[in-house]
């Protein structure tokens, strides 16, 4: 690997297949190689950096971490494959971490080439990208609840989602189905509405004639 140029690295990679040769040039310039070590942190969930990372050789893991502790994989990066796009297209933190399972040699890409290689902001291939993050956040949440959390944090979580700012609450402003909420959260109706029974009896939420529903800001941290 050491005796190919940058452009000849980029050129392997599928993600810049599409560049004009400017463009490549661009990115050939700001790119920097870096290797990491087995078992560590490429990124880290929760975190916001500035780069965007391909992979080269090697293998990495993504991984989501709940709050006691376990880990479940959201999936296996090879060769050729990419990470950290998310956060440089939304500026939010990263929504996983990913390790690597081998030693690898990564490219990092820095935000200001990023995003001359992207449309203009105002652009709609621009919104649609954006778009297409949020999809894939609200994606990786749920996965992440269906495998770390029990009914009770699973319904919450997905009325918090669900939920509008309200001032000293959150509401959900539309009905909320006891069957839709069932097939999001993977339990049974019964099941859920014995949740949402239980959430009132507790006084984390209230539903309204109209079949809205109020979410106290104590929900968030039970």
């Amino acid at each position: 690997m050491a005796m190919l140029s940058n452009l000849d690295l980029i050129r392997r990679v599928p993600l810049f297949a599409a560049l004009s040769s400017d463009q490549a040039r661009l990115v050939a310039e700001a790119v920097v190689k870096r290797r990491y070590k087995r078992g560590e942190a490429i990124v880290r969930q929760g975190e916001q950096d500035s780069a965007l990372y391909i992979l080269l050789t090697g293998r990495a893991r993504v991984v989501t971490v709940g709050a006691r502790g376990r880990e479940v994989i959201l999936a296996v990066l090879q060769p050729g494959q990419h990470l950290g796009e998310m956060s440089l297209i939304d500026k939010a933190p990263h929504s996983a971490t990913v390790r690597a399972e081998l030693p690898s040699d990564v490219l990092l890409l820095d935000q200001a080439t990023f995003q001359r290689c992207l449309p203009e902001a105002g652009n709609l291939a621009h919104g649609v990208l954006r778009g297409l993050v949020e999809r894939l956040r609200a994606a990786d949440r749920q996965i992440e609840s269906l495998a770390l959390l029990d009914v009770y944090g699973r319904v919450a979580r997905s009325l918090i989602d669900m939920a509008e700012d309200g001032g000293d609450f959150k509401r959900i402003r539309h009905k909320v189905s006891r069957q839709d909420l069932a097939k999001v959260v993977g339990a049974s109706r019964e099941m859920v509405s014995r949740v949402m029974k239980d959430l009132e009896v507790r006084g984390y939420i209230e539903t309204q004639a109209d079949g809205s529903v109020n979410l106290r800001e104590r929900l968030a941290r039970a």
